[in-house]
């Protein structure tokens, strides 16, 4: 489980599955207390958190800005009870987005002054899959089919004093007719386009972490969108 706190990832990883692909500035083993957040740089791991440090750390993740941070990562025997955890300290909202691909290119929108991908909240009794693609039509004005799953994020915010822990399904799509294709202004949307991979990755660096960590995985499903630089 990956969190992005303040765009900042926070991995939950249980200890079986631990296999560490890079070097971690930071280690704590079964901390008592939290260090100071002036201590916390680069890359953090952290084995053995206990419930009390979890909730330490998840309030200095969404007060404080963390600038020397990349990344914490949390190693445990018990993962699944701290999952139900960390959730349990949110309100949980659902919403459903797609990457579209038409040939070699991929739809980004521009929202609130970034590159995005469109996406939106469930509506009663929805599906991911439906959700997924009525979202994706009503913001672009186009007809998609809908593919696999590419990934679940989880990013978090506040709204009127609650902390919203964000659950969002990521659908590979592909773009059936986008004659009419045009942002949906009331939803912020001021852009609109299909981009190749190089100019892709030039928009995702003003984006959001979590549609970059996105676009590595779709990539993952997609290799074929790389050849076309």
């Amino acid at each position: 489980m990956k969190i992005f706190i303040n765009d900042k990832p926070l991995d939950l990883v249980a200890t079986k599955d631990f296999l560490p692909k890079k070097s971690f500035e930071c280690v704590y083993d079964n901390p008592v207390e939290l260090p100071a957040s002036a201590d916390f740089y680069d890359d953090v791991l952290i084995k053995n958190p206990s419930k009390d440090i979890i909730v330490q750390l998840l309030f200095l993740m969404r007060t404080r800005k963390l600038k020397n941070l990349d990344s914490i990562t949390l190693v445990t025997e018990e993962k699944s009870e701290l999952k139900k955890f960390i959730k349990s300290r949110f309100v949980i909202i659902k919403a459903a987005g797609g990457v579209v691909t038409k040939e070699d290119k991929v739809l980004f929108i521009y929202r609130l002054g970034k590159w995005d991908l469109p996406k939106g909240k469930f509506e009663k009794k929805e599906t991911p899959e439906g959700c997924a693609a009525r979202e994706v039509e009503e913001e672009c004005n186009i007809k998609v089919k809908l593919d696999e799953l590419i990934c679940v994020t989880w990013h978090t915010y506040t709204q009127n004093r609650k902390s919203i822990l964000k659950k969002t399904y990521w659908f590979n799509m592909k773009s059936l007719n986008d004659s009419k294709m045009k942002p949906q202004v009331e939803e912020g949307i001021m852009d609109i386009k299909w981009l190749k991979h190089h100019e892709a990755k030039t928009a995702l660096i003003n984006s959001y972490p979590s549609m970059r960590y996105l676009y590595k995985q779709f990539l993952k499903t997609n290799p074929e969108i790389i050849q076309t630089l």
